[in-house]
């Protein structure tokens, strides 16, 4: 059962679990932006092909909020904020051990192999490589494992997996990027937790929060 978290005419938000992919890929496997059509479909008793605008993405081992446009002009907006980073995305993830410092900016240099489908990170720029930045702050931690806040600053692929992995925290469940353990479901602990951007009409400010799983409690607590 698809989870709404906001409607408006021009966009939608809806919850995404661990395991399953934003859009369609060669595994065949249903997607989220299928069940949202299908949702709109049968909402609205729309005949043929139902429109859904896809403006941003989650790694399908990822849950939490993502926002598709209902219309073109929605699609406009939402690609347009975007592109001039007034979205504000939070995340929160359970990471392995304590990261260096209680609270800090994260400056690095990524090169995104597609055939591995894998980050790799620098700490100085180098030929083909894009910056990519992100506070982190450590909400909890018994040492073993921690709870970080992570606010982004650039949107780049597996950006906060391999950037936390680089300082010597990675994210629980991601095997990916150097933490053995394996969670059920296809999971990693990471959540797209919090959504900020404007409506597509005018410029109400709206913000989308949804809490940390309650499983996660468990570790680092």
């Amino acid at each position: 059962m698809i989870k709404i978290l906001y409607e408006d005419n021009h966009l939608i938000a809806v919850y995404k679990p661990a395991g399953v992919l934003v859009q369609g890929d060669k595994s065949g496997d249903k997607c989220l932006m299928d069940e949202v059509k299908e949702y709109l479909k049968d909402k609205y008793n729309k005949p043929g092909n139902v429109f859904l605008g896809l403006v941003h993405r989650l790694d399908r081992n990822v849950q939490g909020i993502v926002l598709f446009a209902k219309t073109s002009k929605g699609a406009s907006r939402l690609s347009e904020q975007w592109r001039e980073h007034t979205v504000e995305k939070i995340y929160h993830a359970v990471v392995v051990g304590v990261p260096p410092m209680e609270k800090d900016r994260l400056v690095h240099w990524l090169i995104k192999d597609e055939n591995k489908n894998k980050t790799t990170v620098y700490d100085h720029q180098i030929t083909g490589s894009q910056p990519a930045e992100l506070f982190y702050e450590v909400i909890k931690s018994n040492k073993k494992y921690s709870l970080l806040k992570i606010k982004l600053g650039t949107g780049r692929s597996h950006q906060i997996r391999s950037q936390l992995a680089f300082i010597g925290s990675p994210i629980m469940g991601d095997v990916k990027y150097g933490n053995a353990e394996v969670l059920p479901g296809q999971a990693i602990a990471l959540a797209a937790t919090s959504l900020g951007f404007n409506l597509a009409t005018g410029a109400e400010r709206k913000i989308i929060e949804v809490s940390t799983p309650k499983e996660w409690a468990k570790y680092y607590v």
